[in-house]
């Protein structure tokens, strides 16, 4: 595990936005594993003003995102799908057939979760994952539960993850009790996990997840044992470790 400390968001957006289009200049038809929320943003926003000024080429890549609401179509803002293309996919040159989203309106859960994961395995896996984490240590929608699901799943979320995530709705009632979502044996196939974490709401967490037991009740925990794992926070998130 290799932490970076960096002075606030934007340097940690810049340091992990460059890991990533390292990546894809040294490989380009990298396949990235991406993740939604506020902690990425910033990321994106590097990655267009990086392939605006042509230091970076995304025609080759393959997308693959961790997870989607149950229900959502599309087109409605809060999706994740949505969001991608907003933050970033219609920004780049990313070429739309290699773009790779659960599909939350799908009202077959195991044919859904069957499809992504035989996705995944067509592309031979993941090259980088990107990741942010949850107050209670959830990664993706993969809540703190009893044991890790390895494959993608649909998951009932969390009271804290509805909580953290009614922002983004009109109000609390709105956002969905449930999500598709990549599983942890998956992510963990990844070659290279990149997590961003920032604000003093995450420093607790971090400390947990990172310096304590590994265990399924702390998703994020299980990155300790991945082999090429990088943790970049800013110094309010890492204030505790």
């Amino acid at each position: 595990m290799k932490i970076i400390r960096t002075a606030n968001y934007e340097e940690m957006s810049r340091k992990a936005a460059n890991i990533i289009s390292a990546q894809v200049i040294m490989k380009p038809d990298s396949v990235l594993g991406l993740a939604t929320g506020g902690s990425p943003e910033g990321i994106y926003k590097q990655l267009i003003e990086w392939y605006n000024k042509g230091d970076v080429d995304f025609s080759e890549i393959t997308t693959i995102n961790l997870d989607e609401y149950k229900g959502l179509p599309r087109e409605s803002e809060q999706s994740y799908w949505y969001f991608m293309h907003k933050h970033f996919f219609d920004h780049v040159n990313v070429r739309p057939q290699k773009i790779n989203v659960p599909d939350g309106t799908n009202p077959n859960v195991e044919e859904e979760c069957a499809r992504y994961n035989q996705i995944i395995k067509s592309k031979g896996g993941i090259d980088l994952q990107l990741l942010g984490i949850g107050i209670d240590g959830h990664i993706g929608f993969n809540e703190p539960a009893d044991t890790y699901e390895l494959g993608t799943h649909c998951v009932d979320l969390d009271e804290s993850t509805i909580e953290a995530n009614k922002r983004y709705f009109e109000k609390k009632e709105d956002v969905p009790r449930q999500a598709f979502t990549m599983g942890i044996g998956t992510i963990m196939q990844a070659k290279k996990v990149l997590m961003v974490v920032n604000g003093a709401a995450k420093a607790d967490i971090v400390r947990e997840a990172f310096f304590g037991p590994v265990t399924p009740r702390v998703p994020a925990s299980i990155l300790q044992m991945h082999p090429d794992f990088t943790l970049i926070g800013d110094a309010e998130a890492l204030s505790k470790i």
